[in-house]
């Protein structure tokens, strides 16, 4: 089974002004930018085999996502997985319930948090 981590999610009030840095430093390319839910705005930024997603919430913040809105923390850990219905299963077994399921390009995914509150996001491309 393949397995990887695909990305971190952090929260910056200036996802344009991390992004450039970033770039600046470890010379990596803009991936992805755009809005995301609840009316925030992401820029990933790495290369093609991993990134880190740079989040600015919207205006409004779900209660589930109030870490959200922390600058500097880690939101969520994406890990790509080539079977998500077996990694659900296995998810569930371990006593986490999956939310925020989404079938949307490019692949299918969902999201769980650890027993310490840790978020993680479980992707397949392989649909």
């Amino acid at each position: 089974m393949y397995i990887r981590l695909e990305h971190v999610n952090v929260t910056s009030p200036n996802p344009q002004k991390t992004a450039n840095w970033m770039q600046k430093v470890f010379d990596w390319s803009m991936q992805w930018e755009g809005d995301t839910q609840d009316n925030g705005y992401s820029i990933h930024i790495g290369d093609t085999d991993s990134y880190i997603a740079i989040y600015k919430p919207g205006l409004k913040i779900a209660p589930y996502q109030r870490s959200y809105a922390m600058s500097g923390h880690v939101n969520h850990v994406g890990i790509v997985v080539d079977d998500l219905d077996e990694i659900e299963q296995r998810v569930r077994s371990v006593g986490f319930e999956p939310h925020m399921h989404a079938d949307y390009e490019p692949g299918r995914r969902f999201y769980f948090y650890d027993d310490t509150g840790l978020e993680i996001e479980v992707v397949s491309y392989n649909c």
